[in-house]
């Protein structure tokens, strides 16, 4: 091995991570059929309780996704508590609770000081938005 090989292992090792709760939002397969006006009032009542989370501290980022190769996938959170708690959160989404959607949890690792989140109002409703 390398002196240069040797010297970066050595780094590598010693590197600090911050540890992110990450949440994806996922369409259920047996997702429940909603008429427009449903399905509305549903991302509402989403919104306002995703804007609740930040407002209490729990959600440092997080929204729709778009363009991606997994159309069931429909949204992100990163959250600032662990794991456990996360889920508990997720699972009192109104979205979730009407079998809309579920919630993937699981830890994100980054080099100590790699990301950094501004904290930001979001949406409480779809008239909040703008495309």
């Amino acid at each position: 091995m390398s002196l240069f090989l040797t010297l970066e292992w050595r780094y590598c090792r010693r590197m600090q991570f911050d540890r992110h709760t990450l949440v994806l939002l996922v369409l259920r397969e047996d997702a429940p059929e909603l008429s427009d006006d449903e399905a509305a009032e549903l991302q509402d009542r989403h919104l306002a309780f995703r804007a609740d989370l930040r407002e209490r501290g729990h959600l440092i980022a997080g929204g729709p996704l778009d363009e991606q190769d997994d159309e069931r996938l429909r949204g992100i959170s990163i959250m600032s508590c662990d794991a456990e708690t996360a889920r508990r959160l997720s699972d009192e989404d109104p979205a979730v609770q009407a079998g809309r959607l579920e919630a993937q949890v699981m830890t994100w690792m980054v080099p100590a000081g790699n990301v950094r989140f501004e904290r930001v109002r979001g949406p409480r409703s779809i008239a909040e938005t703008a495309d």
